[in-house]
């Protein structure tokens, strides 16, 4: 699936353009592509995760965006080095599947006219698997307990604990991306106290 979503990215940020906007806040098309790049590429991608060296990692980017942008699709396309913890097949899957779903819809989503796609059913069912095990991380901010609830299966977990509850209900990559951030931009339905969804709804989550 990391795979195809690769692919599929590059195929959106090609009809969309170097300058169309993503639901990145403050990047736009050749900005994300050239975080992807540098996340899979370079050393100072340390910023990602240490905020006190992310200065190393957006000058970094910086550098990278001014490449032309057919070359950086292909690079994005043509995936990591072999040397990179992210070339292996099992990290490919384990670190690259929520990545490029999540980043390939900031694509999708924040163009006119988008719509929800249906993912396979097989895609669905290890986003779920995932989301399950990120979920408490990606919702460790949240002000009120969150459980997800696959609109699928019906099965639900949850996430967090709280004064209140708040269920996210959808399909697994919408639930995902609801808990990525993108929450304006999920199929999803929020069940709960109106009080408690609004406390939720007005809280950042994602790593």
């Amino acid at each position: 699936m990391a795979q195809r979503e690769r692919a599929a990215l590059c195929d959106s940020a090609l009809q969309a353009g170097p300058e169309a906007p993503t639901l990145c806040e403050g990047w736009d098309v050749r900005d994300l592509l050239a975080h992807l790049l540098v996340r899979e590429r370079s050393l100072l991608a340390v910023g990602i995760a240490v905020p006190a060296l992310s200065g190393l990692t957006e000058r970094e980017m910086g550098r990278v965006a001014k490449r032309e942008f057919a070359t950086l699709v292909g690079q994005v396309r043509g995936g990591p080095p072999t040397l990179s913890i992210y070339g292996a097949p099992r990290m490919d899957r384990l670190l690259n599947t929520l990545e490029y779903l999540v980043h390939h819809e900031d694509i999708r989503r924040a163009q006119p006219g988008w719509t929800a796609r249906t993912l396979p059913d097989a895609d669905e069912k290890l986003v779920w698997a995932m989301a399950r095990s990120a979920g408490k991380r990606l919702a460790r901010s949240a002000p009120v307990a969150v459980r997800i609830e696959n609109v699928v299966t019906g099965s639900s977990v949850r996430l967090s604990d709280g004064e209140g509850e708040v269920t996210v209900r959808g399909r697994p990559s919408e639930v995902t991306l609801f808990l990525f951030g993108r929450k304006t931009h999920a199929d999803v339905e929020l069940l709960g106290a109106d009080a408690d969804v609004a406390r939720l709804s007005g809280t950042a989550l994602g790593f």
